[in-house]
């Protein structure tokens, strides 16, 4: 089958730049894409993270210093570029001082909104200039939503991208990008503003995420269970309606995982190595894990990792009374690495001060910790709220730790409940989002820990499972290609 055209827009993309799971899968999706013989190229925002680690970034030289005005604010940008990383991918870096030398890759400014616009605009306005007109446009999140509706009106004019396609990724949908119509004249948009929800204008708001999800040939998202939810409320959050207006062009694709990064033979961040056929390794870092984070534990007592944002989405409402009980009344070690609302940041520096040697908290994200939890724990709780996809659930796996979540979107689609009676499954899986929940989750995971036959079935058929790009990446193929066979 001939080869595709494929340009990948994403605000944040490893190995470049990195808040979260997005980068993962950014990256992953350019790479993968291009092993399967695709053109591909990918577009990011220049952030100084960017520019400080990659002095090879060459200027493009017809896309110097080009003029695009904002709404009524004039701004210049330049194009840098670069293979990606091992690879012969280019990849274009829009540069804008004004907008993106910031202290963080997002920001709560007042002009946030203007330094996505110019992003996906200043991507566009790079291809024509180039003389690149992709088969597809594949956009991410909010930030690059607008894009499907750029093609349909400011760039409809000459023609020149008449046969791309868009497609829009949806990976939380709680991140929408709403914005006060007030704004609307930074959209650029001219006569074709009509073109956005009108109901939203009267209340005062746009919101780039519902016009993307709109106007995009086609929406996916990142696992098959998360496309369902999000059709309907509450975890639609808001656009189930739009969703289900366009049912038919909302597909769900599981993330797949990078197991150059993460796969405990070759792990680059672990000294110690282990494989299913041989797990003494494993059995190491759990030592080097206790040692790393001094806990007080046994090394034949369980230990729960956990390595999560620490917001409502995830769950840590249920802990507040789960973990203390759990604690008290079972032996067993937590280790917690993560960040975000001050009150669940203080909830483990209180736990672990009330149950010191048994429980360990770091703020922040440090990745060759968040390794050595994936390699050292026994088990990974994700008690989530919501899922889009979730990565750790399949890391864990890898790793042969046994994964303890919610069934919700792509826990539900990785994670099978383990029946002791056959055998089958891979891990513990609860329903109900209430502590109850939680608590009977680990607790039977737990009871199961302390029955070696079972747990050695469990974790073999953790391990078995393959939740590679190699095997992802072609749904993605047959998506775009259905997309451009549709205007053969």
């Amino acid at each position: 089958m001939p080869a595709l055209q494929i340009c990948v827009l994403s605000s944040e993309i490893m190995p470049y730049a990195k808040t979260g799971g997005l980068a993962d899968v950014a990256g992953a999706l350019i790479r993968n894409l291009r092993l399967l013989g695709h053109d591909v190229r990918g577009f990011m925002p220049l952030y100084p993270v960017v520019r400080e680690k990659h002095a090879q970034l060459q200027p493009v030289p017809d896309l110097q210093r080009v003029a695009m005005t904002v709404g009524t604010v004039e701004y210049e940008f330049s194009v840098l570029t670069a293979s990606f990383a091992g690879t012969d991918i280019p990849m274009y870096f829009i540069d804008c001082p004004a907008l993106y030398d910031r202290p963080s890759l997002y920001t709560a400014d007042p002009d946030e909104h203007r330094r996505f616009l110019l992003f996906t605009r200043a991507a566009l306005e790079s291809c024509r200039r180039l003389g690149i007109a992709p088969d597809v446009f594949h956009c991410n999140d909010w930030h690059t939503a607008l894009l499907p509706l750029y093609l349909k009106t400011l760039y409809a004019a000459d023609g020149f991208f008449a046969r791309s396609k868009s497609v829009l990724t949806i990976h939380n949908i709680g991140y929408q990008g709403v914005l006060a119509s007030s704004a609307l004249a930074d959209l650029n948009l001219g006569l074709a503003w009509t073109q956005l929800d009108q109901a939203d204008l009267t209340r005062g708001v746009i919101n780039p995420l519902k016009t993307g999800i709109k106007h995009a040939d086609r929406v996916t998202t990142v696992s098959p269970t998360y496309a369902r939810e999000i059709c309907e409320a509450p975890l639609g959050m808001g656009l189930e309606t739009a969703l289900r207006a366009r049912t038919d062009r909302v597909i769900g694709i599981l993330n797949g995982v990078d197991y150059l990064e993460w796969d405990p033979r070759h792990d680059p961040y672990l000294s110690v190595h282990f494989s299913a056929q041989d797990l003494h390794g494993k059995e190491r870092n759990k030592r080097l894990l206790i040692e790393a984070v001094q806990l007080q534990l046994a090394p034949n007592l369980p230990l729960i990792g956990m390595v999560t944002r620490l917001t409502a989405q995830k769950g840590i409402d249920l802990l507040f009374d789960a973990m203390p009980e759990l604690l008290r009344s079972r032996e067993f070690g937590l280790v917690v690495l993560g960040s975000g609302e001050e009150r669940y940041e203080a909830f483990f520096t209180e736990l672990m001060q009330r149950f010191a040697g048994r429980v360990t908290y770091r703020a922040g994200y440090d990745e060759p910790m968040a390794h050595l939890i994936e390699a050292g724990s026994d088990l990974f709780l994700m008690p989530s709220q919501y899922e889009p996809c979730g990565l750790n659930q399949m890391y864990s796996l890898r790793y042969g730790t046994v994964p303890v979540v919610r069934n919700t979107g792509g826990l539900a689609d990785s994670v099978q409940h383990f029946e002791p009676a056959s055998g089958v499954g891979c891990g513990c899986v609860f329903n109900d989002f209430d502590v109850n929940g939680v608590s009977w989750a680990v607790n039977t995971a737990l009871d199961w820990y302390g029955d070696h036959p079972r747990w050695s079935q469990l974790v073999q058929n953790a391990m078995a499972k393959d939740f590679s790009w190699s095997t992802q990446i072609s749904q993605y193929d047959t998506l775009y290609r259905g997309l451009v066979e549709a205007i053969s």
